[in-house]
């Protein structure tokens, strides 16, 4: 088979139990790029196994973090990048959405792909979790991640709530990707424990304006983003925030699965709260 002309871009540390079966489902590309951080694990050598190139990568609080770092500074070898993390895996059909795409992309610079989002092996399809845009498919020099003022090396090197900033127009692919992120209730305390110092430290001062020009879904994201602002200076914004994806968003819906997750979600906020008044 011919390979599809995009690189893909997957930044990654200590992620052997996920690395092969994401490579393996962009086999179809013809570059596969992994951007790693000191792995200790097995994930270098995984990657040399499915023929990736590895770039190492070391972060200096203030600096650019793994992504605009890989876009702004590897030779791509294609004109497109695809950035896809360890735990996700593009299906067939995405795929196939991907090649007619970059065969005629016209004047797009960018495309969103959505998300399948499983939590304790279960497709949430509901909680406000579905769908799940997210810009992945870059033409590349046409998009990079907003800077936030981030000089703490707690928040990781990675970036995880930033948004691409797009120069020029932007489309979205048809079929989503699949969205392996928290196999079970360790991995996204550890995760979130890491996200919500972020957004404690860094998140009020993120970039307003997530994507240039005219975009719908940038601009959900910005009235997202202005809606946590303001219910993080309510009473009880965690409990809030249950209610939200709990009910508003029919979470229970999803089962046990779903309350389990809803409820989750309410700590991360508490978690957010508490950091954002005695730790920053």
């Amino acid at each position: 088979m011919t390979p599809v002309p995009v690189s893909v871009l997957i930044p990654v540390k200590n992620e052997e139990a996920n690395l092969a079966p994401c490579l393996r489902s962009v086999s179809w590309a013809g570059e596969r790029v992994v951007v790693d951080s000191g792995s200790q694990d097995r994930t270098c050598a995984i990657a040399a196994e499915f023929g990736a190139a590895v770039h190492q990568f070391q972060y200096a609080p203030g600096g650019p973090k793994k992504k605009n770092w890989a876009l702004e500074n590897i030779p791509f070898r294609y004109d497109w990048v695809l950035i896809l993390d360890a735990d996700e895996r593009i299906t067939p059909e995405l795929a196939a959405d991907i090649a007619a795409a970059v065969a005629n992309p016209g004047a797009t610079a960018g495309y969103y792909i959505n998300r399948r989002f499983y939590f304790l092996g279960r497709w949430i399809k509901h909680a406000g979790y579905f769908p799940s845009w997210n810009m992945r498919l870059i033409r590349k020099g046409k998009g990079f991640y907003e800077r936030v003022a981030d000089t703490s090396a707690r928040t990781g090197d990675n970036e995880v709530h930033e948004h691409v900033i797009l120069d020029g127009p932007s489309g979205r692919l048809p079929n989503p990707m699949d969205h392996f992120a928290f196999p079970t209730i360790d991995v996204f305390i550890e995760k979130h424990n890491r996200y919500s110092t972020w957004e404690a430290e860094a998140g009020p001062h993120a970039t307003k304006s997530i994507e240039g020009g005219s975009g719908a879904i940038g601009a959900v994201h910005n009235a997202r983003r202005t809606l946590k602002r303001a219910a993080r200076k309510l009473p009880f914004p965690h409990w809030l925030r249950f209610f939200y994806h709990f009910f508003l968003k029919r979470g229970f819906l999803d089962g046990a699965q779903g309350y389990i997750f809803c409820h989750l979600l309410a700590e991360y906020e508490f978690w957010i709260w508490a950091k954002g008044r005695h730790e920053t």
